[in-house]
């Protein structure tokens, strides 16, 4: 096909077929990109005219997409991320006159502990931006990253997708906390007798501190696991439940609370909270915006933040 012909081609329906790659679901794909479901089916049926192939075939109650199909998202998605970012390159990014939409992804940790103050900076700065939050860990931040429904994200992470950039943040030391009254501190006997609580996104009942305890040869009694951070204010409130939670979570979590954090009785290996991007959003000056505000506030220190108070 030559640049002439390239004329037929309307982009729209490249946006629609690389979100039905990733989707597979009309109706999702329709709630994504804010259209119609008679729309995109018109879309996939243009599609499939287009490149003379079904494209996605029913298995089932889901659908999957040919080789054909996969062989094409392939090739188009460089070409999308390249046009999109020549598009953002030209043009400007005035914060105090924005009505950016900012797709991020957070783990709930991230949200919980550092985002609220993120949050005020960025509205202080862009007062007419509008923030998408999405809810990620290791395991969904690659996907969300390839198919555009985040454009950044913050989170311990591990494989990404190969146009993927990442920036360590800082790492993630941790803090017990704990709502009894009594003063003295936790020796490593007691925290292995108290009963835990834990933030557990899948619903475990162990993870990297289990490890760091065998390390030393013990273990701990995990009594409850909740999907979130802000639980732990009521749950733990002047019981013996503890819980061992990332620095900044615990620094949010004791603020005006009779919680209060102090230091685990045994060496704790720290994870790495990193900002992860997409390539094709490396040079928009909005994401980069967002990023460099990303970084100044989520990399600073605990004690820059503000050591958490014992009630």
């Amino acid at each position: 096909m030559n640049r002439n012909e390239l004329r037929r081609v309307d982009l729209n329906l490249l946006v629609v077929f690389e979100a039905l790659m990733f989707e597979k679901n009309v109706t999702r794909v329709a709630e994504k990109l804010f259209l119609g479901q008679s729309a995109v089916s018109a879309s996939l049926a243009r599609l499939r005219d287009l490149f003379d192939d079904p494209l996605l075939i029913r298995q089932g109650r889901g659908m999957e997409s040919t080789p054909r199909a996969q062989a094409i998202l392939k090739e188009l998605r460089p070409a999308l991320d390249a046009i999109s970012g020549a598009v953002s390159r030209a043009r400007e990014f005035d914060p105090s006159s924005s009505r950016e939409v900012f797709r991020i992804g957070l783990s709930d940790d991230a949200e919980f502990g550092l985002f609220p103050e993120l949050l005020r900076r960025l509205r202080e700065e862009a007062p007419s931006i509008k923030v998408v939050v999405r809810r990620v860990n290791y395991l969904l931040i690659p996907s969300l990253l390839a198919s555009g429904e985040i454009s950044v994200g913050v989170s311990y992470t591990q494989d990404l997708p190969a146009n993927a950039k990442r920036r360590k943040l800082r790492d993630i030391p941790c803090k017990v906390l704990r709502g009894d009254d009594r003063p003295e501190p936790l020796t490593l006997d007691d925290y292995c007798e108290r009963p835990h609580a834990m933030v557990s996104f899948s619903g475990d009942l162990c993870g990297n501190i289990d490890l760091d305890l065998q390390r030393v040869e013990r273990s701990r009694n995990v009594v409850l696991a909740v999907p979130q951070f802000s639980g732990l204010r009521s749950l733990l409130a002047r019981t013996e439940l503890i819980a061992t939670v990332p620095d900044y979570a615990a620094c949010a979590l004791v603020e005006g609370t009779c919680l209060r954090a102090e230091d685990p009785p045994f060496p704790i290996a720290p994870a790495e909270l990193s900002m992860v991007w997409s390539g094709a959003h490396d040079n928009d000056p909005a994401e980069r915006w967002l990023r460099n505000h990303i970084y100044q506030h989520m990399s600073r220190s605990l004690h820059e933040l503000g050591e958490p108070e014992a009630v």
